[in-house]
């Protein structure tokens, strides 16, 4: 059976400014970095002996490959072997790509579930379009393969509803995009484990 520890890259500049990154980036914050380490710490403790085992995926985008780096030198991964996966990364967000919330009309960035303004972005993704490209990766999961997944916050929340087959708004408005936790997926089940 697959095994899969899926996680949110770590806190980065622009999510402290509260600006809108979608495919956009900018750099782990000295907090981001703590918490990448952190998930290097407990995936070691996890995995112990059989980290050898499980593959390292992360999303193109820097914020991605910069958590992966430092967690993997934590926990004793070979970022060298670090395998990147274009359909998980985040969400992309069009035209309001590195504008600020504050600065946004508050009717812009309403909607709930898979009417959250996420999938309303001017030049953006629809959630099928999202939901499609991150399923076509979840449903070619092997039964034997084993993955530390570095992705994004919507993406996390999708992914582990697509996993779980259950509805899409609940999934979206009940799931949580945590930098201080990991997710680990196996068939049919999801536990949640603290970084600390």
């Amino acid at each position: 059976m697959f095994d899969i520890i899926l996680l949110r890259h770590g806190e980065t500049q622009w999510n402290r400014q509260k600006r809108i990154q979608g495919h956009g980036d900018s750099p782990l914050t000295l907090r981001g970095i703590e918490q990448a380490k952190a998930y290097g710490r407990t995936i070691k403790a996890m995995l112990g002996d059989d980290l050898a085992n499980w593959r390292l995926v992360s999303s193109p985008l820097p914020r991605c490959l910069q958590t992966a780096s430092i967690l993997s030198e934590v926990a004793g991964m070979d970022f060298a072997a670090l395998e990147s996966e274009g359909r998980i990364k985040e969400i992309s967000t069009g035209h309001w790509m590195g504008r600020l919330k504050s600065e946004m009309p508050a009717e812009d960035l309403n909607g709930e579930g898979t009417r959250s303004w996420f999938f309303r972005c001017p030049g953006g993704e629809s959630y099928e379009h999202f939901a499609q490209r991150l399923g076509s990766w979840l449903s070619e999961r092997g039964n034997a393969e084993k993955m530390v997944v570095v992705s994004h916050g919507v993406a996390g929340r999708v992914l582990r509803g697509l996993h779980m087959g259950i509805d899409p708004d609940q999934a979206l408005s009940a799931g949580e995009s945590p930098q201080d936790a990991i997710f680990r997926l196996r068939p049919g089940h999801i536990e949640r484990i603290s970084c600390g």
